[in-house]
């Protein structure tokens, strides 16, 4: 699957959330300032090529819908963070967190509790 630019993902978290829309539709939930609505436009059909996007046409005007989900663009980019950064070791992202974004006690005990329920549930099965 390919990377998304900030500005094409940007776009998808507004159809993600939209499920559908034209282009207006989706300019309207864009923070401002508001890009051009040529601008849009051409973000779409570059997620269109790229093959996040599709459409339905009724005349002239084009329905946007995305064609890739939300939930496997995220696991498809947070291998690719975790690879990236992190060397493919998750015990490297966990350290990160634990010690680099002065999380408090009581979200470490979040963490590490639902880490015993994933431990139950693998060691149940």
């Amino acid at each position: 699957m390919k990377q998304l630019t900030r500005a094409e993902e940007q776009i998808m978290q507004v159809l993600w959330d939209l499920e559908k829309g034209y282009v207006r539709d989706i300019l309207d939930e864009l923070p401002d300032p508001k890009p051009a609505y040529n601008t849009v436009s051409t973000i779409i059909r570059i997620l269109e090529k790229k093959g996040f996007v599709s459409y339905k046409a009724y005349g002239k005007a084009h329905e946007y819908y995305p064609i890739i989900s939300k939930k496997l663009y995220r696991r498809n980019f947070f291998k690719g963070f975790i690879s990236n950064y992190f060397g493919n070791s998750y015990q490297a992202l966990t350290s990160f967190f634990a010690n680099e974004q002065d999380l408090s006690l009581t979200e470490l005990e979040e963490i590490r509790e639902m880490l015993d329920n994933e431990i139950r549930k693998k060691t149940e099965k």
